[in-house]
């Protein structure tokens, strides 16, 4: 061997530092669960001791490091020993929950983003009305229904101005509806000043109540809001429902679009379409000159779509009547129904109307 063992095991380790354990993304010498490696006859033996009850993580783990160590030139064959020890007290596997569709023909969709504070509930909100507006403009009851899923701070009843608390009828709630929109949200039903302070079980059995103990109506279009990051809330709510896809918000800013990116992998692990990517706060028209001004920077929305290998569906910008509109509870789409911005968000709900259409079709 041309290579010290001492070197060579140093390059084992190195490879082995790019090891991921199964479902997590940090490495297994960092876990600490390489516990030897041998050189004998340029053949590497590697021992590592494991704790699961899934039979098909040491099979992961072993033709994992087979393939990294096998790049070693140096190297002539791989022998890798697992001591996979059972953990104990270990209740019954549970199977995951297949999702289901709210209603058949409803197209369901979820507006987030992994960064807060970049406008999700916003753009639900004046997505929610666009889409009824688009989808039956004469209808006299509601087409449309946005759930507020953002549990620990719900501000979907403020921007659309619904006070009051659902009606409880047949063991079912009955979403209050404004603006032709029927609104579910923790924030009406719980007192304004109260925090939610829950953990995974429960926030999982309150995403199935808002599936299955409210009467949603005949529903043609569902819009979800979700909250920031990739939690519990996230999780269950793919488990639970069935959705035909996510739009992605950012604002043009590169630490707003790493976070975006990151959480929207998310939804590609869990097998859900992303319906592109929309920048909120793009930019101000300045009143004077009419200029556009780039607040946070430029090309944010675009470098996130690129990333994602998916649609970029356009900017919204950054204009006081958006917030004016909000605080009022009527949102600007039905307050401002002239505005370019009020333009922009009907242009989005179409390009989601024709995307989902041919999506069908096809």
């Amino acid at each position: 061997m041309t290579a010290s063992l001492d070197s060579l095991k140093k390059a084992i380790t190195e490879a082995l530092k790019k090891v991921p354990y199964p479902g997590f993304t940090r490495d297994i010498i960092s876990f600490g669960l390489v516990k030897g490696i041998e050189i004998k006859e340029q053949i590497a033996h590697i021992q590592v001791a494991i704790t699961t009850a899934d039979p098909e993580i040491p099979k992961q783990l072993k033709q994992a490091i087979e393939i990294a160590i096998g790049t070693l030139g140096e190297i002539r064959g791989v022998q890798v020993h697992i001591a996979a020890q059972t953990p104990q007290n270990v209740p019954a596997q549970r199977s995951v929950p297949t999702p289901t569709r709210l209603q058949e023909g409803c197209l369901t969709l979820a507006v987030a983003s992994g960064k807060g504070g970049v406008g999700k509930s916003t753009i639900a909100v004046n997505l929610a009305c666009a889409l009824q507006n688009r989808m039956d403009a004469s209808a006299s009851t509601a087409a449309v229904g946005l759930l507020d899923c953002d549990l620990y701070g719900p501000s979907v009843p403020l921007m659309i101005g619904i006070h009051d608390q659902p009606q409880v009828y047949d063991n079912k709630f009955i979403p209050p509806e404004h603006f032709g929109i029927r609104v579910m949200s923790m924030g009406l039903l719980i007192e304004a000043e109260s925090p939610v302070l829950w953990r995974g079980p429960m926030v999982a059995k309150a995403i199935r109540q808002f599936k299955e103990q409210v009467d949603w109506g005949l529903l043609k279009a569902m819009v979800i809001d979700l909250p920031p990051g990739t939690g519990d809330t996230h999780l269950s709510l793919v488990q639970t429902l069935a959705l035909d896809g996510v739009l992605i918000v950012t604002t043009p800013q590169s630490a707003a679009v790493n976070v975006a990116v990151r959480g929207a992998m998310m939804f590609g692990k869990v097998d859900v379409p992303l319906l592109g990517v929309i920048e909120n706060m793009s930019f101000m028209v300045l009143p004077e000159t009419g200029q556009k001004h780039y607040l946070f920077g430029f090309g944010g929305g675009r470098q996130a779509a690129a990333a994602l290998n998916t649609e970029y569906l356009g900017q919204i910008p950054l204009d006081e009547r958006i917030c004016h509109c909000s605080d009022r509870g009527v949102p600007v789409v039905v307050g401002e129904p002239e505005h370019a911005v009020t333009k922009v968000f009907y242009q989005l709900a179409d390009r989601i109307l024709e995307n989902h259409h041919q999506s069908v079709v096809s």
